[in-house]
């Protein structure tokens, strides 16, 4: 994977999304070229959170699932992995470039007839509610200047 990497690049932002009517998620044409560069058109759609969707590529998936599956003797990984697979999907996007949410897991976190957003998250796109991406954002700009300058002592320039 690391190869792919440096080859290709996950855009930056974040995008405004909708599912239509059969629980399909149109990807932003940035977003839409990265997974069309990708070696393997397979995705694996699920939550780990039950707030957010997560997009994985395959082959970032697969490092995640060897992770959790190595880590077999933590309970934590057991339950992620749990309902990574009681909730999740492979599927491919389409011609349109859309990405099928499985019925199941999109019940199950409400994403039906409401805005959501997609955020890229280093290897995989994270699709959120707007009431659990305003949270996120809530969070992230708490105490900000002090994060900030945190950072900037790590190296952050």
């Amino acid at each position: 994977m690391v190869e792919q990497r440096v080859l290709i690049e996950l855009p930056d932002g974040a995008y405004p999304g909708r599912l239509d009517d059969r629980g399909r998620l149109r990807m932003p044409e940035d977003i839409r070229r990265f997974l069309q560069a990708l070696p393997e058109r397979k995705l694996f759609v699920t939550t780990l959170d039950m707030r957010t969707v997560r997009i994985y590529p395959i082959a970032v998936w697969r490092e995640d699932r060897d992770r959790l599956v190595s880590a077999r003797d933590d309970s934590d990984a057991a339950d992620l992995l749990f309902v990574a697979y009681d909730l999740g999907a492979n599927t491919e996007m389409d011609a349109q470039g859309r990405i099928l949410i499985h019925e199941e897991l999109r019940k199950a976190l409400g994403f039906e007839n409401q805005p959501l957003k997609l955020l890229p998250w280093q290897w995989r796109i994270d699709v959120y509610t707007e009431a659990a991406y305003q949270e996120r954002k809530r969070r992230a700009t708490e105490a900000l200047p002090e994060k900030l300058q945190r950072m900037e002592a790590k190296g952050l320039k």
